[in-house]
């Protein structure tokens, strides 16, 4: 159990800290003020945060701390907690942690009961929700699906009884793709895709899956991207569960008869459907 009273006392703490999107006139007073005061801030890309502390003329010294070296940094980083400084986390953009590093000095900090103070700021993925027009009450973050076909269509079949609103990031250069797969596997849904949020060519696109695809056929599509996507209604929630009268080796031996899956892969597609244990469907099929 950990109890975090965030300004109960003086010291060191670990700062997670939004940076703006595109529009730098979104950043906040207090992310200013933080970045200012704190001893070192760690950085995705110090060539990307010295262009923003250059702008606001800050001049606290940067650490880089990425994917490459995120592990090798913890210590580092760790030690000057402990002597009593604190740190900022920034993401090249938007919120660290959140498909960006970050998750990893927060749970080293917890586990040494340093505070992680998170503020708040931009993030791509909400501002493209509330402007898609599609349902908030609930709503499933993703972030980027894999790259190679296969399991980025494992990942949108085990997503697609959600009847939650889906958020994803990607790439443009996968764009069309991925796109593709979630007509695919979905449907022709609504979708909203939107580029370069906050920024001059801000876009927004609103249509079916259908009709988003042909405009992308057709556009050369830069920077960034959300895709939000409406989730399944009840009908298409009970069409996806086809496999709820089988049992668990009746729903492997389908995937090893119809589509020539190999036991194993077999295995993975109904532990994913039925949000089981892949050990757990193993000896279910296996120990007989």
């Amino acid at each position: 159990m950990n109890l975090q009273n965030s300004f109960d006392k003086e010291g060191a703490a670990v700062y997670v800290v939004p940076t703006p999107i595109g529009n730098l006139e979104d950043i906040t007073y207090r992310a200013l003020t933080t970045l200012q005061s704190v001893s070192v801030i760690a950085a995705e890309d110090t060539r990307n945060t010295k262009n923003l502390l250059r702008h606001f003329e800050i001049t606290t010294p940067l650490i880089s701390y990425h994917e490459h070296n995120k592990l090798a940094r913890e210590e580092q980083l760790l030690s000057k907690l402990e002597q009593g400084e604190s740190i900022a986390l920034v993401s090249d953009a938007g919120m660290p942690a959140i498909s960006d590093p970050g998750q990893e000095i927060i749970q080293a900090a917890i586990k040494q009961d340093i505070p992680v103070i998170v503020l708040p700021g931009a993030n791509a993925a909400l501002c493209a929700l509330v402007g898609s027009g599609l349902p908030t009450s609930e709503f499933y973050f993703y972030g980027f699906l894999p790259r190679k076909k296969k399991e980025k269509v494992l990942e949108l079949e085990r997503l697609a009884p959600l009847q939650a609103t889906l958020l994803f990031y990607e790439s443009p250069y996968r764009l069309r793709e991925s796109l593709q797969a979630m007509r695919n596997v979905f449907g022709n849904r609504q979708v909203t895709f939107a580029r370069e949020l906050t920024k001059r060519f801000e876009s927004y696109l609103r249509g079916t899956l259908d009709e988003v695809i042909a405009y992308v056929d057709k556009a050369t599509v830069k920077g960034e991207c959300c895709i939000v996507l409406e989730g399944a209604t009840e009908i298409e929630q009970q069409d996806t569960l086809w496999w709820s009268n089988l049992t668990i080796v009746e729903h492997v031996e389908h995937y090893l008869q119809e589509e020539a899956l190999s036991s194993k892969d077999a295995i993975k597609r109904v532990a994913q459907d039925r949000q089981l244990p892949k050990r757990e469907v193993y000896q279910n099929y296996h120990v007989r």
